[in-house]
Formats: structure tokens, C-alpha cells, sequence
């Protein structure tokens, strides 16, 4: 398809111009649009195809340069950065220093938020629109849109309960598409399929108020009647009796797809004094019929070629192992083995590789959605019950969670595996993904056992050890493919590093799967002369304290390497333990995450400019070592 109309939208006031044809044809190229970017590169692709006309219809009927709109979680961002000028670079999305595959205020005025968490608009659009009328802006518009699988989240709840109190003016779009990236769970998901095929309600005429209000009532018993046939025919009528309790005028369901009915039904609350919901259901996918049948594998697909407009030909599957699949089948086995294991996740079954797990041990096997928080609580009374429950969710969204882990698992010691996926860097997810900082925040709960395998040969003993252990073990791990050293087996003991090789001019003690570059490290430099050696540390809590004084005693130089952030992480652990311990560190240096949020791009990209890849290693090794470094420095070090 050639793109007429969408390099011409420089600013969403661009679409005001245009007719119901050619609104229709942007649509089409939006959609093109977004077909084109997945041909090479993984990217959200079915959410953002189901939200291509709400985007428009929204930009339509609000001035969004001054109006509020924040999109929740943010992965559908793409439709809305297309028409908000940045067109000319979407080519560049998910690429390192392109545009952001979530909103990202650097890029344009009209992304508010970076957002990359589910569940937080609603709260944050009701403090603008408190922020803005304190500040006299009264007449702006504050807009959430939020999707079914993110409603379920506790924080939505209370936004929502806050929200009726204040009696803001505030529009929140239910955007019901009955997925999260799997289908949605819970009841309030069955509720919504209910409100899903209920006829259309308008809660600003309150027509059912008006005409059960004239229904007569003779005497007590007839009022109490009455009364109950009331409530059974309200909740007949409309689907959105929760929302209109909670506070909410209730509208919808309206057709998503339907630009003109739904620019209509946003006309039409505009201006509504007080909170509105706008109950608006898609289709995941919309647009290209291998995305709406399978919407799960297309949520973020691997690259794929079309066969004409609606056709998927090859898909660029890779060949390669990743630590989530090895992870997956640890846990497999492990529950084949142990009937008291039980796997918790929230709402990343797919993303976590779980989907034989669940089938295989439905009866324990637990999505919650997204609920983390929940999750970890929940986790914590199986524990209690008796049972050994890993909570497998990835490392930046376990951070929603962090008092539950702090009061139902680490306070009470109880036997909770917690499986950190994408720990570290995540990739083109950028930083709202990053898993950076699960190093430091849970080292210090008191009982909770830190460790990361360093390679794969470790992930299946250390999540047998976890599942045995006493007390609570967290266990991280990256989103990238596997790799192994091939060595002697060395059983996993608690707090027990693995000297993988000794060095007599230095050591690189690693934490996380950073063990296997700094063995193809310390090769390279043995070749140059230097004879360096390396610890895969496995444990950051308890620390192998006695293995790592003895490489600070005896050898050159200690390099601590982690994919974490070095404020509270493992080489923080290292000094304060040295410290602690008086022995002196003026030949020790840690190699990790900056303190700043490192921005998207490829994981080995990301690497290379943090000097965390081989190359690095190798110049940080040659500097401790007093030896010349010609290329400049890139490396962080505290």
C-alpha cells in the first residue's frame, strides 16, 4: 500500500480536515503502517491494530495539546505516535536511539508518561486533573484509556474509589478487547463479558432510573418487592451497575471499531461533569485476520513476511534456547517430581513460556492477572498451607509487589521460589523493562537467599535447591538465549560460590549469567598474557565471603560483574562485606548498571555501551592490571 494521507498528518489537529473516506483510508495505512515495522523486528503488534480508531476518535474530539490522555501500560502507543508527528521516524521504533516502543516524553509533548506498568492511568490522569484545576486550569480534559486485562489491578481500584470521592471531571475509556496478551482471567473479566453483550446503556439519561422511579409501591412489603425487582432489572438492562456504584456514569458498550458511532459517544461525554466510564470493546488484531485469530502469538510476534494484505507467510522463528524456556522446563520437571510445587504468575503465562505447565497441572497452576501484589500474598498463604509455590514474574513488574514480599513472605520466612525473568537488560522493551534493580531490592529482606545462575547448567540445580530450601530464595535470570561453559559439575551448596578457574594477576567474580562472557574474557587475556580468573558467585545473599576475601588477598585485582544496577547490588554486597571485615578494596572494582535508566536497544548493543560485553571486560581486566587501554573508556565503576 502506498501511504497518502499518514505523511501528511504532522499534528493530531491535521485530522480535523479530513472526511469519514479518508479518515477511514488513514486507518487502513495505520494499520499498514504497523504491519510494516514487524516484517523485521519483534514489536507490540495485535493491541496496537485494535486501537487504531479509538486513537483517531480520541485526537478527533479532544485537543490533546492541552487536554490530558495517558494510554495504561503504554504498548499500544503506536497508532497515537503516527499521528502526533512521527511518522518520518517510525522506521526507527525499537531500535537503539529510535523512537520508543512506549510513550516517552522526550519524543513528543503528547506522551505524558514513559509507561510500561499496567495499571497506574487512572491514578495519574486524576492527579493532573486534580494538579490542573488547582493551577486554574479548569477547562482541560484529563483522559485515561485502560484495558481489560489491566482493570483487574488493585492500584485501578483505588484510583477509581478516589476518584468518586473528588467528583473530578474525568473520562476513563475502558478499552475491552478480552485479552491481556493471553485471554483475560477472574471474575471481573466474566462481569465484563456480561456488560460485553448487555444493550447499550447511557448512564447520563439514566432512562432505567426514570422508568422503574414510576413503578408504584402499596404498602412495606410492595416497597421491599419492589425494591429487589428494581435491582434485578437494572442489572438486566445495563452491565455497568459496578461502575455506576463505585461513582461512574456508566456508557457503552460502544463499538471500538465504529470511528463515527465512537466519535459520537466521546461528543457526548466531553463535557459530563463528574467521572465517566466509556466501556468500548475491540477487536485484539483488528484489521489483519492472522492477528484476530491467533492473538496471542501475534501480541508481539517474531518478524514475519505477508502473503498479500491478509496472509502471513514466513515467520523468522529463532532456533535458539532461551533462559525462560530453560527456566519453563526446570519447573516442569520439578512439579512432576514434587507434588507440592505450584506455579503462580500474573497474567505472563505466555511470556513466561508456561503454557505446558498449565496445561499439564491445571490444578496448580495459578494466573492471577495482573495483580503482583496479589500474587505474592496469595503465594504466601500456600506457603503457609504447606505447599511450595514459585512466583514466576518478571524482575521489573515483581517491583509492584515489593511490601507483600517484605510482610507475607520474608517477615513470616516462608518457602516462596520467586523465578525474576528478563532480570537485567530487557531488551527493545527499554527501561520501563529493564530488569535492573531486583539485585538490590531483595537483598535486604532479612531470610530472603539471592541467587542467579551463571549460566545454564545452573538453572535447573539452583531451582531444585529453591524448591527444598526453608525459607524464601529468589532466582534471576535474563531475557536472552542460553549459553554454557562446559566444566565440572559443582553442586549447589547455600552461599557457595564455584570457582570456575583461579587467576594469579586477578579474578573476575561474576553474578548472573555475565560468568560466561568473563570466561571468554579471561581466555582472551591469557593469550595476552595476563592470567586471570573467574568465580561465578552464584549467591549474592549469603555471600561466599571466604572465596571472594581470598581472591582480594591473594590475586591482583577483583572485577564484580553483574547486569544490575551497582547501587545496593552485588558489588555493593562485596564491599560492604570487605568492609565490614576490614580487609582493604583498593584493588577491587565493580562492572555493572549506571545510575540512570539505560534506554532501549539490543540486549549484546546495550552490553557493548556499558562495557559489559568481552570486549569491556577485557579493558577494564588490562586497566586494573596498569597495562595501556587505547580505546576509550566506556566502562561504570563505582
Amino acid at each position: 500500500m502506498e501511504f497518502q494521507i499518514l505523511p501528511r498528518i504532522t499534528s493530531p489537529l491535521d485530522l480535523r480536515g479530513l472526511t469519514d473516506l479518508q479518515l477511514k483510508q488513514l486507518a487502513d495505512e495505520i494499520r499498514e503502517a504497523l504491519c510494516t515495522v514487524v516484517t523485521d523486528r519483534t514489536a507490540h503488534f495485535a493491541s496496537n491494530l485494535g486501537v487504531v480508531e479509538l486513537c483517531l476518535a480520541l485526537h478527533l474530539v479532544f485537543d490533546f495539546s492541552k487536554d490530558r490522555l495517558i494510554w495504561d501500560t503504554g504498548h499500544q502507543i503506536y497508532p497515537h505516535k503516527l499521528i502526533t508527528g512521527r511518522f518520518k521516524d517510525f522506521h526507527t521504533i525499537r531500535r537503539r536511539h529510535g523512537l520508543m516502543g512506549f510513550p516517552n516524553p522526550n519524543e513528543s509533548p503528547y506522551d505524558l508518561f514513559m509507561t510500561g506498568h499496567a495499571g497506574a492511568s487512572v491514578s495519574t490522569v486524576l492527579g493532573m486533573k486534580a494538579g490542573d484545576d488547582l493551577a486554574g486550569h479548569l477547562g482541560r480534559k484529563s483522559v485515561a484509556v485502560i484495558g481489560d486485562g489491566a482493570l483487574p489491578s488493585g492500584v485501578v481500584f483505588e484510583a477509581m474509589n478516589n476518584a468518586a470521592e473528588l467528583k473530578k471531571d474525568l473520562l476513563v475509556i475502558l478499552n475491552d478487547n478480552k485479552m491481556g496478551i493471553c485471554p483475560r482471567v477472574g471474575g471481573l473479566g466474566r462481569y465484563l463479558d456480561k456488560a460485553r453483550v448487555a444493550p447499550f446503556y447511557n448512564g447520563l439519561k439514566r432512562d432505567v432510573s426514570w422508568l422503574l422511579n414510576r413503578v408504584p409501591m402499596v404498602g412495606e412489603s410492595a416497597s421491599q418487592a419492589i425494591s429487589h425487582f428494581k435491582d434485578a432489572l437494572r442489572g438486566y438492562l445495563h452491565g455497568g451497575m459496578l461502575f455506576e456504584e463505585m461513582g461512574f456514569r456508566y456508557i457503552g458498550p460502544v463499538d471500538g471499531h465504529d470511528l463515527v458511532g465512537l466519535r459520537k459517544s466521546l461528543e457526548m461525554v466531553k463535557d459530563v461533569s463528574g467521572p465517566v466510564l466509556l466501556h468500548v470493546f475491540t477487536q485484539k488484531g483488528h484489521g489483519f485476520g492472522p492477528a484476530c485469530d491467533d492473538p496471542v502469538m501475534f501480541h508481539a510476534p517474531p518478524p514475519f513476511q505477508r502473503n498479500g494484505q491478509q496472509e502471513v507467510g514466513s515467520i523468522k522463528k529463532s532456533s535458539s534456547v532461551a533462559y525462560t524456556n530453560t527456566m519453563s522446563d526446570a519447573l516442569y520437571d520439578e512439579m512432576q517430581r514434587n507434588p507440592a510445587v505450584c506455579v503462580l504468575t500474573a497474567a505472563m503465562c505466555e511470556g513466561n513460556k508456561l503454557a505446558r505447565v498449565r496445561t499439564d497441572f491445571p490444578e496448580r497452576f495459578f494466573d492471577t492477572g495482573i495483580c503482583e501484589a496479589h500474587t505474592v500474598a496469595f503465594a504466601g498463604g500456600m506457603a503457609k498451607a504447606g505447599m511450595r509455590p514459585v512466583v514466576d514474574i518478571y524482575s521489573t513488574f515483581l517491583q509492584r509487589s515489593f511490601d507483600h514480599i517484605f510482610q507475607e513472605v520474608a517477615l513470616q520466612n516462608l518457602p516462596v521460589t520467586f523465578c525474576l525473568d528478563r532480570a537485567g537488560l530487557a531488551g527493545p522493551d527499554g527501561p520501563t523493562h529493564h530488569g535492573a534493580f531486583d539485585n538490590t531490592y531483595m537483598r535486604v529482606f532479612p531470610n530472603m537467599v539471592v541467587t542467579a545462575p551463571g549460566d545454564a547448567h545452573d538453572v535447573a540445580p539452583l531451582l531444585q535447591f529453591a524448591v527444598q530450601y526453608p525459607g524464601p530464595v529468589s532466582i534471576r535470570y535474563p531475557k536472552a538465549n542460553i549459553e554454557i561453559v562446559e566444566r565440572p559439575e559443582q553442586p549447589v551448596e547455600l552461599g557457595k560460590a564455584e570457582v570456575f578457574r583461579w587467576g594469579r594477576d586477578g579474578v573476575f567474580v561474576a553474578f548472573g549469567t555475565l560468568f560466561t562472557a568473563c570466561v571468554q574474557a579471561a581466555e582472551q587475556l591469557r593469550e595476552q598474557g595476563l592470567d586471570v580468573g573467574v568465580i561465578n558467585a552464584r549467591f549474592v545473599k549469603p555471600l561466599d565471603t571466604e572465596t571472594i576475601f581470598r581472591a582480594i588477598e591473594e590475586t591482583g585485582f577483583v572485577l564484580t560483574v553483574e547486569e544490575g544496577t551497582l547501587l545496593g547490588g552485588f558489588g555493593a554486597a562485596v564491599l560492604e562485606a570487605a568492609n565490614a571485615a576490614r580487609i582493604s578494596t583498593d584493588n577491587v572494582r565493580c562492572l555493572g548498571l549506571p545510575d540512570r535508566f539505560i534506554e532501549h536497544g539490543e540486549r549484546d548493543e546495550l552490553l557493548a555501551e556499558l562495557g559489559l560485553d568481552v570486549s569491556g571486560l577485557i579493558r577494564a581486566a588490562l586497566e586494573m592490571a596498569g597495562q595501556n587501554v587505547t580505546e576509550p573508556e566506556t566502562v561504570v565503576a563505582t
